[in-house]
């Protein structure tokens, strides 16, 4: 290209809005506010040396330290260069919420990229299948979980125009029934949050053919009171609360009743067991919540172990890696909902990996309670649900910004994105992507 091609194609860009200079962005910090929720919301935000920002969050009821601890690899690094940085972090990751921290910072990277280069971000997932998406709700157990209570609960998020609910129903059921159980959980053992169950162990105790019947009674209940044309799912099972065995009498039990799914039937990493549950009963089956990266999900995908995958992208590994995973599994005829209870931030991003999942099924919404969710951020939908679907953003990267003034009203404790600096230089050896294993 001559001078003057030089001097013509500077003046053409000067006419265009450009963004940014991708090609010479450069991470300049990274820092946190935790958002004090029904699970609390580590948020991430990462800057630049162009003034531009990219947004996400650690799972919830994760802890900023675990995308606080990536800090150092972060710095001077090109954020558009997502790949290449995910996978230098992702070896220092794992299940759950040890999973929080790459997966959020994975989402924020793909934020920046988008606001650099001024395309949503389902674009860098291959573009998308469909302008809205199908929203589930979450229901948690009423204090008397009764199949009035439960009804009630339900119609109240059908009543919001919801036309896919899930409801939980565990161990309260029982606790409330005398009869459920044949013996009862050992006493005087230490708990650590809720019961600690090795696999299998179920409470120490048996359930009836009377505790099976009341879950039953109660989802009986709900579908008579909402009617066939909702979609209906249940949750709480996989916390070591009943055996393999119990889960199967219960799944074919509910087979008359029409659900989505069965979610996590039995522990996360019990994918024998998932795959004995599946195979033995007409209900199907969802689980992954808890898995961490495509490898996670390799063995339940190939195993056929639940007949749809449930992945969390914030522990997952972010969005492209949630995308793999759906990709994979629809391979196998596998299809994918998105488990989710974060903030918007997270939201916008399952917002955008769903529309890019052909084999795509339902969206979680966690945050229907919640008063202050809307205002954690600007640039949501309004209103945000409409017929039960959130329309696809368009904006560039996740399609908002932090709300400042929301996120102070709602801090945990003290710490508006303040510095962090204490977190620049590497705490162990960590891969560099551009230079040899430093110390």
């Amino acid at each position: 290209m001559t001078h003057t091609q030089d001097e013509a194609f500077e003046r053409a860009l000067d006419k265009v809005n450009t963004y940014s200079r991708p090609s010479d962005l450069k991470i300049t910090d990274m820092r946190m506010a935790v958002v004090c929720s029904n699970y609390d919301y580590p948020i991430i935000r990462i800057d630049t040396d162009q003034g531009i920002c990219g947004i996400g969050e650690v799972r919830d009821a994760g802890h900023k330290e675990n995308a606080l601890q990536f800090k150092s690899m972060l710095l001077g690094q090109n954020p558009c260069n997502v790949d290449m940085i995910f996978r230098a972090m992702k070896r220092f990751g794992n299940w759950g919420r040890e999973g929080g921290g790459v997966s959020g910072i994975e989402i924020a990277l793909w934020d920046l990229a988008g606001k650099a280069y001024g395309v949503p971000c389902y674009q860098f997932l291959g573009g998308k299948y469909r302008d809205r998406v199908r929203i589930y709700a979450d229901t948690p157990t009423p204090e008397e979980p009764t199949p009035e209570a439960y009804v009630a609960r339900v119609l109240g998020r059908k009543a919001l125009g919801l036309t896919f609910i899930k409801f939980d129903i565990g161990p309260a059921v029982w606790e409330a029934n005398p009869g459920s159980l044949i013996g009862s959980p050992p006493q005087g053992e230490y708990a650590l949050g809720r019961r600690w169950r090795a696999p299998g162990a179920g409470f120490g105790s048996r359930v009836t053919d009377a505790g099976i019947a009341r879950m039953v009674e109660i989802v009986a209940a709900v579908r008579q009171a909402v009617g066939w044309e909702t979609s209906l799912c249940i949750d709480h099972f996989g916390h070591g609360y009943m055996t393999a065995k119990e889960v199967i009498r219960l799944g074919r039990a509910l087979e008359p009743y029409g659900l989505a799914w069965m979610e996590d039937p039995m522990p996360w990493w019990d994918v024998a067991g998932h795959k004995e549950v599946t195979d033995a009963i007409g209900t199907p089956t969802a689980a992954g919540e808890e898995l961490y990266l495509w490898d996670g999900f390799r063995e339940m995908i190939e195993t056929r172990a639940v007949d749809i995958l449930h992945p969390d992208l914030l522990t997952a590994g972010g969005m492209l890696e949630t995308k793999k995973i759906a990709d994979y599994g629809e391979r196998y005829g596998l299809p994918t909902a998105l488990h989710f209870a974060g903030s918007p931030i997270a939201f916008m991003a399952n917002l955008h990996t769903a529309a890019a999942i052909p084999s795509f099924v339902g969206l979680e919404h966690h945050g229907l309670d919640l008063p202050f969710w809307n205002g954690l951020v600007k640039g949501l939908p309004e209103p945000l649900m409409e017929g039960g679907y959130v329309a696809v953003p368009e904006r560039p990267g996740l399609g908002v910004e932090l709300d400042y003034d929301g996120i102070a009203a709602n801090l945990r404790f003290p710490g508006l994105f303040e510095p962090t600096d204490e977190w620049n230089t590497p705490k162990l050896g960590f891969w560099q992507p551009d230079r040899r294993w430093d110390r």
